[in-house]
């Protein structure tokens, strides 16, 4: 797949989850210091180019390069403006099974939704045709609802076949 159609999809990835939370407020790591520090959730959108290999709950899992939507809740201090601030960090422990990924990604984008419900965004996002959940229990072990609180869009790239001619700025 060449660069063009990486671009496009990005493109389309992008319009879907904006076309599901017309009220979000899109934010990347450049702006996010524009962000809400409200509490509620956000919509992580994840590039990843290679292959991520990690473990869940011992046993070991590979998601393939594609278009991910992670749905995380920031109820703390900063609200999410902070939490997304650290998961845009390139140097961070890895904390939460998403963070697996975020180090691994070529582009993240967030979609912040001041009072939102991060199952709110996987019932959305999941009723939609393209996304599905690539592995139970994906960062929702403490959500007794969501198979998973993310999801993998299958109508941007299936696969890539040629690599892109540099990484793009996260």
């Amino acid at each position: 797949m060449c660069i063009q159609n990486w671009m496009h999809d990005k493109a389309t990835f992008l319009a879907a989850i904006g076309d599901a939370f017309p009220t979000a407020v899109m934010l990347a790591p450049e702006t996010n210091a524009d962000g809400p520090d409200a509490t509620g959730a956000y919509a992580l959108a994840i590039m990843l180019y290679d292959p991520v290999a990690f473990a869940l709950r011992g046993t070991a899992h590979s998601f393939s390069p594609g278009y991910y939507v992670y749905a995380g809740s920031a109820r703390g201090p900063g609200g999410i403006r902070a939490r997304l601030q650290r998961h845009f960090r390139r140097e961070k422990k890895p904390h939460w099974h998403v963070d697996r990924l975020t180090l691994s990604a070529v582009r993240l984008c967030g979609f912040a939704i001041p009072g939102g419900s991060e199952c709110d965004i996987v019932t959305r996002l999941g009723r939609l045709a393209g996304f599905s959940h690539p592995l139970a229990g994906f960062g929702s072990s403490d959500c007794p609802v969501c198979a998973s609180h993310l999801l993998v869009s299958h109508m941007a790239m299936a696969q890539v076949v040629e690599p892109p001619l540099a990484r793009l700025p996260r």
